[in-house]
């Protein structure tokens, strides 16, 4: 089993380590090493292309993540008092979404946004006052790829925070009660606080998710430009160390959050454990 396991560590990080050695390489080629240097950093740095892209990813990813903790959090609380055929019935819809393969949801939320968008924007120019100017157009753009990225993610925030309910000691809540706390009262100063780590969780999947998805994002962008979408088009012409040095940095970026969350949750149990002593 212990070789097994490193043979299995070794293959899903060797790559990654690869990439992050040849970022720092000084010659032109991706797969030529010719000495250490951090250029390829500057390169990407001072390219508009990718700064523009990355800001695309982290608008995005931002949105998408804060969107989707906030209705995850909040549909999870709410299939907790669902019973019977229903709760099996969103169940399965929550599962679905997550199980279904990127490309099927990818194609189908652009079969139905434009869809959408060819009904609706004969309706918008009809009944849009002629006194305002032209009539706005739906189209593909920040809020499509934003609201297929909540719609995915969001299915992810419902099971994680499910899972920290069905975990929750109950009777700290019914304790709330009896002391008269109001329900706000007591899901802001009970409730919430156990839920934390799944909720703080569920943000930092839902912004990864969305930050890396290259899929969903192609079909339904338009024409923007997100950084997986940028990294693919780069690839097409040749992997240079920009490309790799693009990718040690979203690496960094990813590990950096999840350290901070890390030190939040420890902070946080740290407090509640001195509380009850």
């Amino acid at each position: 089993m212990r070789i097994y396991a490193t043979v299995v560590y070794l293959f899903l990080y060797v790559p990654i380590g690869i990439i992050v050695l040849f970022s720092f390489n000084s010659g032109r080629h991706a797969s030529d090493f010719r000495g250490f240097s951090i250029e390829w950093y500057g390169t990407a740095f001072s390219n508009r292309w990718v700064v523009e892209a990355l800001t695309t990813s982290l608008i995005i990813a931002g949105t998408t993540a804060v969107l989707a903790t906030v209705m995850g959090t909040s549909a999870a609380l709410a299939l907790q008092r669902v019973k019977g055929t229903l709760r099996a019935i969103f169940d399965g819809l929550t599962l679905i979404a997550i199980m279904i393969p990127g490309i099927v949801l990818g194609i189908s939320t652009l079969v139905g946004l434009v869809t959408l968008f060819k009904f609706a924007n004969p309706v918008i120019a009809t009944l849009w006052p002629v006194v305002l100017g032209a009539a706005p157009k739906l189209h593909m753009g920040y809020a499509t790829v934003i609201a297929a990225h909540t719609v995915f993610t969001m299915a992810l925030v419902i099971v994680i925070v499910r899972a920290r309910i069905q975990g929750m000691d109950r009777t700290l809540i019914e304790a709330s009660a009896d002391l008269y706390a109001t329900p706000w009262g007591t899901f802001r100063q009970v409730t919430l606080p156990l839920l934390f780590p799944a909720v703080l969780a569920g943000f930092l999947l839902s912004f990864t998710f969305s930050f890396d998805d290259f899929i969903i994002s192609f079909f339904v962008a338009g024409s923007n430009t997100t950084l997986p979408i940028y990294v693919f088009s780069s690839i097409r012409r040749g992997i240079t160390p920009e490309v790799n040095a693009i990718g040690t940095m979203v690496l960094a970026v990813s590990l950096t959050l999840m350290v901070l969350a890390q030190a939040l949750l420890r902070a946080r149990t740290a407090k509640t454990k001195s509380g009850q002593g």
